[in-house]
This record gives C-alpha cells, structure tokens and sequence, in this order.
C-alpha cells in the first residue's frame, strides 16, 4: 500500500494507492472522512496523525511505502513515518514525571495511563499498541484497556514497574429502563460487546458529533447510532451533551437469555488477533479449497479473540471446550456451524502443532434433521420473468437449469459450455471433483444473447473489471428479484439447485442421475429430495376424508 501527499481541491490529503482489493475497499469506508477521487482514480484521508493512525490500526497487516517525505507547514499537523517524529526531549519527560526510573501505570476505565522517562525502546514498543497516544499536555502514553493490553505490559516492564493505580471507573445504572426519549435527553447503553449505544431525538450537531467518531456506525432500520465503548468517547459524549444541554443518561444491557450473543466484528475489535499465518500456510500445503480455508482461519479467529489475554499455542482442551458450549449457549450457532469450529480447532491443535489426535474430547452436535425450502416450477417463471437484466437473469437461469451452487457458476469459464454435447463442465467444484451436469437448450438460446451483449472475454460471467462476478451480486440480485416476483419462501440463490433436483425427481429422472448432476458423493445426500418431492401426493388421501363430518 503506497502513501503520498496530495491536494484535492485546496486541502492538504493522504493518498492511499494499491492494487484492486474490494476488502480493502470496505476496509477503508470505516475510516474518517475518507473519499474517492476520480481524478487521482485513488482514496484519500485527511492529512493528520489521527487519520495515520486509524489507517495503520485498520490495515495492521499491510506494510506501508511512503513515497515521499513532504515538508510541512507548521499550522498542519503532520503524520508521523511521513514528517518529522514528535519533538519530545528526554529532559522534557524527566521533569514533568516524579518517576526517575520506574513505570506508573493508571487503570481508569477503559483507559491505561503510562508514565515513564523517555527511551527509544520503551517509545517503538509502545508505538506497537492499537489506538495508542502520546499526551502532549500530561506526557504520558494513552492506550485503550481492551483485551490483554494491561497484561502485556506488564510482562513487558517487569521490575521497572513501580505501581498500577486502578481509579473508580464510571458509575453505570444496571436497570435498563424505557427506550423511548425526550427532545431533550439522549440514553446511552453500555452493550455486552463494548459497544455505546446512543438514542436521541433528532438533533443536527449530536449526529455530526457521532458521524465524526471513528467505526460509528448508524442503525437506519432501528434509529440509533453505536460507538466504541471507550472511557475518551464517554467523556465526550458527556462534555458533547453538556455543550448542546442535552441531558445524557447512560444505562448498562443486560443480557437477555433468549438473546443471541454476536460475533466480534474484526473491523471493530480493538487488538484483534489474526489466525496464525502457519495454520494459512498448512491449509494451502494440503490443497484445502479457498473457501473451506477462509472458513477455518475465521472460526479459529474466533476462539483466539475470544481469549484475548492467552498465549494461543496454551488454550488447553478445558478451554476448548467451554468455547465450544459458549457457541451453543450464549452465540446461538447451527450444528453445522459448531462442527466447523471443532474441525478449525482440531485442525491447529493436531495438525500444526502436532498434537495426539484425540487429545480434545468435545462433543460433537447432533445433525439438524431439516428440509430445505424448494419454489415450485411458477415460482421460478414469476422470478425468472421479473429479473429484466440480461446477465442477471442469464444467471439465474443457468444455476437453476443446470442445479448448481453459486461458487460453481461464477468460476465457469467460456471453454465449459458444450453446445454440442448439450453439457456444462464443473470444474474442480466442493470435494476438489470435476463433473459434468444438462445444459438447457432454452439457456443455450438465452447464453448467446448474453453472449452478443456483454462479449465476456475468460468467465462466462465477468464484473467491470473482466474478474469473475461476485456471489454477493448474486446473492442482492436474487433478494430484490423475489421481493418484485412475490416469492413469500425464505429462498436463498441454492434454493435454486434444491428445486432443480426436485423438478427432476418429479419428472420422473432416476436418483442415481440426479446424484451425478449434483455432484453429491453419497446418495443419502440426494435421497433428501425424495421427502421434498410432492409427486404421488394427489393419489393418497388423509384418513379424515373417509370420516362422515
């Protein structure tokens, strides 16, 4: 990622250069008036330490190349590895500490305070934290207290620890009562995922006060603004209301037993720990497929984060296994998804590290017995009529015709469409297998439309950028398309494959035919449909209808 100095339109700005990557895109969405310049045909932010720091917290992994070092004026602030480092003297620190050689570290809420003489070691490890700041007024270091910060220093600084003051953190009322508030007040609710959330009645400053905090985020659905639950947040909401003379409660959740415990977003979790770059390395050494490996390494991001203050190689089974209980109990998860979790766990703790085979005794759940939800043949019409985009509905028509997942469709290429031989090869689909499955000749005719409009040079289904199309895309398309068609069934794109292997079996196509389409290496998989199909139902009739009632 390459940073330069830019002016767009009169202001001084941060541009950030690198190669195409729609995560980054996202990624950089959250930061503080970031914007895209169609001129530079790049991302800038605004030119500060602050807007420095929050790009390297949200890009931690990425190494930066400065392109230059821009001299500036004394009335900018200036980014710190770009302009000169902040002018801090030895001396300077020295004086303002009564501390000569040892360490005060101050717990106040969600805060740590670090005083300590001046040293370039001690300045690069500091400089390491997330979110850290210098005091310029107060010098000492500000850090935020979130995961095992607290701890880390003080394996760090050891002997040279002189005390640890912990002050009384900020009163919070355990009763949450009504949401519903005045013109004049605002609530604010401390969540269980140390989150700030804020509700007021419309107000033009609050909501460009909260905007300008970073990984705010606004509920447009539910009306209410969140925050970093922070102690520096908190206290500028406070002095923020104040200012505008709002009256400012502040409540604390209490969790709900049917509520379900949400997952830590990575984008809004400070120090949050990343998989082991050895566990990436051995999923790709044994050819895992992309999609199951970005599963794995997110599951197991999962149980790290949610230890921040352990040693990973050292969370024991014990540890393991309360995971595995709090995914069931507290988050809520599928049996499907809690198997994936242990498969992810076993797989670092038994296949990187080594370890015995049945070293973690954990309880695998029970499979859900459910039938996934299949249209009926109108149904698929009534959507197929109401998609009026070509490629969309060219798409559309081609996962439903030829009963394929989603991943499949968009990594075809031009070369696996056979008119000849009226068949479409799957390459290399779920279980690393090569298949071939039907190519409809009502979507062979609506192909070379498609084909003739859009001139797709290597994928079938190519974005803007001649890259294959997104499963998101997919996924929005098929979304709006059944909310215009009136489709009432929670139907997903797979449905699309469901009622494709459905029709078949109603129409009277063997099982052992549809299993090969499908590319299902076990029949019990494809014998799911015969309990779907509603074929042979008109012929029996309830016992009820032989009463006289």
């Amino acid at each position: 990622m390459k940073l330069s100095k830019i002016n767009h339109k009169g202001t001084i700005r941060i541009k950030i250069d690198f190669p195409y990557n729609q995560e980054f895109a996202q990624r950089i969405k959250h930061l503080n008036d970031a914007k895209w310049s169609k001129t530079h045909k790049a991302w800038h932010i605004p030119y500060s330490n602050e807007a420095y720091a929050q790009l390297k917290s949200l890009f931690s992994e990425v190494d930066f190349e400065i392109e230059s070092a821009p001299k500036v004026p004394p009335t900018e602030n200036f980014i710190p590895d770009i302009a000169p480092a902040i002018n801090i003297t030895k001396e300077k620190v020295n004086e303002h500490l009564d501390i000569k050689n040892g360490v005060l570290i101050e717990v106040i809420d969600k805060k740590l305070i670090i005083k300590l003489p001046k040293n370039e070691v001690d300045t690069q490890f500091l400089s390491g934290f997330r979110f850290v700041h210098w005091n310029k007024k107060g010098y000492y270091w500000q850090i935020p207290n979130y995961g095992n910060n607290l701890e880390l220093l003080k394996e760090y600084f050891k002997d040279r620890l002189s005390n640890i003051i912990f002050h009384k953190s900020l009163e919070i009322n355990d009763e949450t009562k009504n949401h519903e508030v005045q013109k004049y007040e605002v609530l604010a609710i401390s969540m269980l995922n140390s989150r700030l959330k804020v509700i007021f009645a419309y107000n033009v400053e609050l909501y460009k006060y909260l905007k300008s905090i970073v990984y705010s985020q606004y509920d447009g659905k539910n009306k209410y603004w969140t925050v970093p639950l922070t102690d520096q947040i908190m206290e500028g909401l406070q002095a923020k209301c104040k200012e505008l003379g709002l009256e400012l409660k502040i409540e604390k959740e209490v969790l709900n037993k049917n509520a379900v415990v949400p997952r830590k977003n990575p984008l809004l979790t400070l120090n949050y720990r990343k998989c082991p770059q050895t566990m990436i390395d051995k999923l790709t050494e044994l050819r895992y497929s992309p999609n199951t490996i970005k599963t794995y390494v997110s599951l197991f991001e999962e149980l790290i984060n949610h230890y921040p203050t352990m040693d990973i190689d050292k969370i024991d089974e014990a540890k393991i296994v309360a995971f595995s209980r709090y995914l069931v109990t507290d988050r809520k998860v599928s049996a499907s998804y809690q198997n994936q979790a242990i498969n992810a766990i076993k797989f670092y703790y038994e296949r990187v590290l080594g370890g015995q085979r049945k070293l973690y005794f954990l309880e695998r759940p029970n499979n859900e017995k459910t039938l996934p939800v299949v249209l009926n043949t109108q149904e698929i019409k009534q959507i197929l009529d109401a998609t009026e985009n070509l490629k969309h509905k060219t798409i559309l028509a081609v996962i439903y015709s030829a009963g394929l997942r989603i991943n499949e469709c968009i990594q075809l290429k031009i070369s696996d469409i056979d008119s000849k031989r009226m068949q479409i090869r799957v390459h290399q689909s779920k279980g690393k297998k090569d298949r071939y499955t039907v190519l409809s000749a009502k979507t062979l005719q609506l192909l070379r439309t498609y084909f003739k409009e859009y001139k797709p040079k290597n994928y079938l289904f190519e974005s803007l950028t001649s890259e294959q199309y997104s499963a998101s895309s997919i996924q929005a398309v098929f979304r709006a398309v059944c909310v215009k068609a009136k489709i009432n069934k929670k139907a997903t794109v797979h449905t699309l494959r469901h009622s494709f292997a459905t029709h078949l079996l109603e129409n009277g196509t063997d099982l052992r035919y549809i299993q090969s389409l499908l590319g299902h290496e076990s029949s019990k998989t494809t014998e799911i449909y015969t309990h779907i199909t509603t074929k042979g139902f008109d012929q029996i009739k309830s016992p009820l209808d032989h009463l006289d009632i």
